[in-house]
């Protein structure tokens, strides 16, 4: 059961100075792995840089130039968030190009599933806007060269990153050949991501939000993916799964306040896993989006490839949130979401 890792220094380039979303986040996942005997289990897997062609599926021509300028000028900020040094660009289309590279290792049978540990992370960036730390949207830009390239009917993106993907769920809205399905804390940023926010057009019902209340844990996310994300999955049959995985929801990280675990992370790959084994012959692609505590983070991907590998015993040395019994009552919530969307 080979699981591929694709990861790179040029990603340590991107330079963000004391943001948090920097290059330590990659050095602690990589030292912990290698620390811990992991690495030497996975397949590596070198990346390539994405072609403007490449890009453009998702993002205007001329944002991909304004980006590209920014960093020859040497960088800067883009908003509030988001910042560039001067090998951002450079970074960023490597960053599109690993998970377009994880895709084809994955369709071209050379491994059973990939990770691809990139920055600067993706699922908020727009076709003509960075933002939320987003240059270029991988995931999507992954998406659209596997649904060309390998002619698939169908493509599911998961998304468990604490922030809604609006990004993702844009270049997708219309789109009746990508079911997005988005667990997040709400209200948060970037503010989108309402139940009620379903597709449009031939996407109508392609995409489902589960907009989460602060304070959701283990046993709330589990019965999210059991009643609404495996009955989706199995009724849009997907010929490919892609995941944008953010860990910024583990209790530890500071930047939200939900209440998942390392273990639980654990536990929502697993069904992933199984649903890709049922599904599309195991196909199945992780990019990493957010995670900000640093032993946390490091924690929750390397669970992540115990159970792409098929490891049975998941390290959780940071255990439950001391605050898991005071997690909110999603029951109605998933009631609403399962009759908005006809899920039995």
């Amino acid at each position: 059961m080979k699981a591929g890792i694709i990861y790179d220094p040029i990603y340590l380039k991107h330079d963000t100075g004391g943001h948090v979303e920097n290059a330590g986040r990659l050095e602690a996942i990589i030292s912990h792995m290698e620390q811990t005997g992991l690495k030497q289990q996975l397949t590596p897997v070198k990346p390539r840089s994405a072609s403007v062609e490449e890009i453009s599926l998702v993002h205007d021509k001329q944002y991909i130039s304004h980006i590209q300028d920014t960093a020859q000028r040497g960088g800067g900020w883009l908003d509030a968030d988001t910042v560039m040094s001067a090998d951002s660009y450079q970074a960023a289309i490597y960053a599109a190009g690993g998970v377009i590279k994880a895709t084809e290792v994955v369709m071209n049978g050379e491994v059973g599933s990939a990770f691809a540990l990139v920055r600067p992370p993706g699922h908020h960036a727009t076709s003509r806007r960075a933002m939320g730390f987003c240059l270029f949207n991988n995931v999507a830009i992954a998406a659209k060269y596997a649904l060309a390239k390998y002619e698939l009917e169908r493509i599911l993106i998961i998304d468990f990153d604490v922030h809604h993907g609006n990004g993702t769920q844009g270049t997708f809205y219309d789109d009746p050949q990508v079911l997005y399905i988005s667990t997040h804390e709400y209200p948060f940023y970037p503010g989108t991501g309402k139940a009620e926010e379903t597709g449009i057009g031939a996407g109508e019902g392609t995409t489902i939000n589960i907009p989460l209340p602060a304070g959701c844990g283990d046993a709330e996310y589990l019965s999210v993916f059991v009643q609404i994300v495996v009955p989706a999955a199995r009724r849009f049959n997907p010929g490919l799964i892609l995941v944008s995985a953010g860990y910024d929801t583990h209790w530890a990280d500071g930047l939200a306040l939900m209440q998942i675990s390392v273990t639980g992370f654990a536990q929502m790959v697993k069904i992933i896993k199984e649903l890709a084994d049922e599904l599309c012959s195991g196909r199945l692609v992780f990019t990493l989006e957010g995670g900000y505590n640093l032993t946390a983070l490091a924690a929750s991907v390397k669970a992540t490839f115990d159970v792409l590998l098929g490891n049975t015993n998941i390290e959780d040395s940071l255990g439950q949130s001391p605050r898991s019994s005071e997690a909110p009552d999603i029951t109605r919530l998933i009631e609403s979401i399962k009759g908005l969307h006809n899920l039995s």
